[in-house]
């Protein structure tokens, strides 16, 4: 009992800390950091949301609800001007980053990488080591180099109802023990 308190103290303070830090405002209370990561101040993160240690974070993410990062996650690219014909890329200046939409209930694989500019559906499982570089659909299992869909998450669509339902609660509705993380 009191090792589970010192426990919520502990994530609670290092939490803090992260939040002012990075200067995370637009992060749920509920959100966590497993360690030290390279965060955008602009990161917008849902209700029991995760990030690894390790990550790299560039502006315009959005992370959407109980959606989880493992370690050494890359949010990245696209802000390089190519097109300048006479210009080597080094000269030609950065481009406008596209925002980067990841749902609720998104497993991302350690050492993924994400361009930005893509969404990616809710439900969603990236497998460990994927480029990820064209909008994933939702509930399915997506992996490889580049990323290509390997599944459905759910058998059933019956399966997928529940679970959207279950998504669409607030998450004070749900009974399964959250309280008890933070």
């Amino acid at each position: 009992m009191i090792k589970d308190k010192v426990r919520k103290y502990y994530r609670t303070a290092k939490m803090f800390f992260y939040r002012k830090k990075f200067k995370l405002s637009n992060v749920h209370s509920t959100f966590y950091m497993g360690g030290e990561s390279q965060v955008s101040p602009d990161l917008v993160a849902g209700v029991y949301s995760y990030i690894g240690k390790g990550c790299l974070i560039y502006p315009k993410v959005i992370i959407g609800d109980y959606t989880m990062l493992a370690h050494n996650v890359s949010i990245i690219g696209g802000d390089h001007a190519f097109d300048k014909a006479g210009i080597p890329v080094i000269f030609s200046g950065r481009g406008t980053i596209k925002e980067t939409i990841i749902g609720k209930d998104v497993w991302i694989g350690a050492y993924s990488r994400i361009m930005t500019g893509v969404t990616i559906g809710d439900g969603a499982i990236i497998a460990l080591g994927s480029v990820v570089t064209k909008d994933v659909e939702p509930f399915a299992i997506y992996g490889g180099v580049p990323a290509k869909k390997i599944k459905n998450r759910f058998q059933s669509e019956a399966d997928k109802r529940v679970h959207i339902e279950m998504l669409e609660k607030n998450f004070e509705q749900l009974s399964f023990g959250l309280k008890d993380l933070c």
